[in-house]
């Protein structure tokens, strides 16, 4: 059996709130449900990495696409929290980081999910204390958060941390630099106390980091051929994909399209993204956290496989996973449908498709 990344669940994840949403509850008249069905769960994460959820709720992109079918969202603080919800069926369909999508295929043997698209590509930044580290070497001995054990961010600096020559226990995070794993929530805070000397982050925390007198001292695009690793997909339940293919394939069109409206709209999209924002977390972030935010991450529809099989041999180097078998585990002909059907471009498995 193949070891996976322990799937933590930590206690103030929950199962996800529900988020009021408008575009969620204007059908327009005359609309019919899809396959009968009378909602659509998704899940997805109050992070702007998470953006093509956030503005697809907020301009009613995903409702228009679903008809009456009704969608129903949840927020989530960490993957595997939206995991659990996605295996108990609490969901249907979820934004979500890559580590989470690798961890949870691999520890269901590669039954319960599909990764179906991409969402998002950047965003992810090593933000320090420029008074305590002013240089990349200066990084070891410092106490540096993460989000999460194993999460996608966590398992970057391990392997960046790696090819420094630096030794770090990955469960522990003691070694040669002390890696802190914080939830995103708390680590500004953490950074202001003088509790953490510097943290690798997704937006928008890295901004808020820098807000605070933080200097980005590495943005994570860098390390990536073409600047380009993915950040946010589209999973799904495989049996409700089965189920209910066309429901699938709507809110994928829901995607593609809040995508194009985004790269088309990006100071319009940028300011429906904070307003989702502000009404399921209740705050909006200012304007000198959400610019520089919203600046570094790039939308679209591609998955960037290569890059998640790449992800995998990261954790793999790192000792949180054992090698896995991703095969199967993309299923990208609903999107290639939607795509061909809007004259886009169609994306690529990587050779890890279903067979």
């Amino acid at each position: 059996m193949l070891a996976a990344l322990p799937l933590l669940t930590l206690a103030a994840c929950g199962y996800g709130s529900q988020a009021k949403d408008d575009g969620a509850a204007k059908v327009a008249a005359g609309a019919k449900k899809i396959e009968g069905l009378d909602t659509v769960k998704i899940g997805y994460f109050d992070n702007l990495t998470h953006g093509t959820a956030l503005v697809g709720m907020r301009k009613g992109f995903f409702q228009k696409a679903l008809g009456a079918t009704r969608v129903e969202p949840a927020v989530f603080n960490a993957g595997p929290s939206e995991i659990e919800a996605l295996n108990s069926q609490s969901i249907d369909i979820g934004w979500i980081g890559p580590s989470p999508a690798i961890n949870g295929y691999t520890k269901a043997d590669g039954k319960n999910l599909r990764i179906i698209g991409g969402s998002a590509s950047g965003g992810v930044k090593l933000v320090v204390n420029p008074d305590k580290i002013k240089s990349l070497k200066d990084v070891k001995g410092k106490r540096i958060a993460t989000p999460q054990l194993g999460n996608t961010q966590d398992v970057a600096f391990l392997n960046w941390a790696a090819e420094q020559g630096w030794k770090v226990d990955p469960q522990s995070g003691k070694g040669d630099v002390t890696v802190v794993r914080s939830d995103n929530k708390v680590t500004p805070d953490a950074y202001k106390a003088g509790s953490v000397d510097g943290a690798w982050v997704p937006e928008p925390t890295a901004s808020k980091l820098v807000a605070q007198g933080g200097k980005v001292l590495l943005d994570e695009a860098s390390l990536w051929p073409d600047k380009k690793f993915v950040i946010t997909n589209i999973i799904v339940r495989q049996d409700f994909l089965k189920k209910h293919p066309k429901v699938v394939e709507a809110v994928l069109k829901g995607s593609v399209e809040t995508n194009k409206w985004i790269n088309a709209h990006p100071d319009e999209a940028k300011a429906a993204a904070n307003e989702q924002l502000e009404e399921s977390s209740g705050k909006a972030l200012p304007a000198d956290v959400l610019d520089p935010a919203w600046k570094s991450i790039q939308f679209t529809d591609d998955p960037l496989a290569s890059t998640l099989n790449t992800e995998a041999a990261h954790a793999v180097k790192a000792g949180l996973l054992e090698k896995p078998d991703l095969k199967g585990i993309y299923d990208l002909a609903p999107l290639n449908k939607v795509l061909k059907a809007e004259g886009e471009p169609t994306v690529d498995d990587a050779g890890l498709g279903v067979k």
